[in-house]
């Protein structure tokens, strides 16, 4: 394996796209998705990408996408912008469908990339936890819910958040704090992270 220290973005995004090790068991094959820039300021750090995500190979590039960028309170320009926002699922390929929607990150990806991709964002000062593999990936186990009420807790640099799939919007008509509470400090963390 290549020294963090000393490997350029473009190699390890070249080994990314490369990359086979799972293939074998992904439904459509690899194609990993994310977005990534060693200047970026935030990191949305996700579960996995969906089957629109990696028919597009842009990630949040579907109905969760709109709300997780409503959440932020940011334009789809500003969320594209790879200077600005990195995108890193912890799987970087679509797992394919489990029991109650898409199946968990493959296991074999994060302690192949994650560590890497880390040490290229050097300029961070904002990491969104998007969903419950991204959390227990940074914070341990947990209810999501307990995690996400508990987000004072996490700052300045952290902010766990539902997965914003269709199914956050029953989650949030159970738990109106989140829109109360969460996103005002969630949409002036960003800001102060992106000026």
């Amino acid at each position: 394996m290549t020294d963090p220290e000393v490997e350029s973005l473009q190699d390890l995004l070249d080994q990314i796209a490369a990359c086979r090790v799972c293939g074998d068991a992904l439904p459509l094959g690899p194609r990993p998705v994310l977005q990534l820039s060693s200047t970026a300021r935030i990191l949305v750090a996700s579960q996995a990408p969906g089957t629109w995500v990696h028919e597009s190979g842009v990630p949040f590039a579907d109905a969760s996408g709109d709300r997780l960028r409503a959440w932020m309170g940011v334009t789809k320009d500003e969320f594209y912008d790879a200077g600005r926002i990195a995108i890193v699922p912890l799987g970087l390929c679509y797992p394919g469908r489990g029991a109650g929607g898409d199946a968990p990150p493959r296991p074999e990806c994060a302690p192949l990339w994650r560590n890497r991709i880390m040490a290229q964002l050097r300029g961070l000062r904002l990491t969104l936890l998007v969903g419950g593999h991204a959390q227990v990936d940074r914070l341990g186990r947990a209810p999501m819910t307990e995690r996400v009420r508990a987000f004072r807790a996490y700052l300045p640099d952290v902010v766990p958040l539902p997965h914003p799939s269709w199914r956050s919007q029953m989650w949030m008509a159970r738990n109106p704090w989140f829109e109360a509470d969460v996103l005002p400090v969630l949409r002036a963390a960003v800001r102060d992270a992106l000026a």
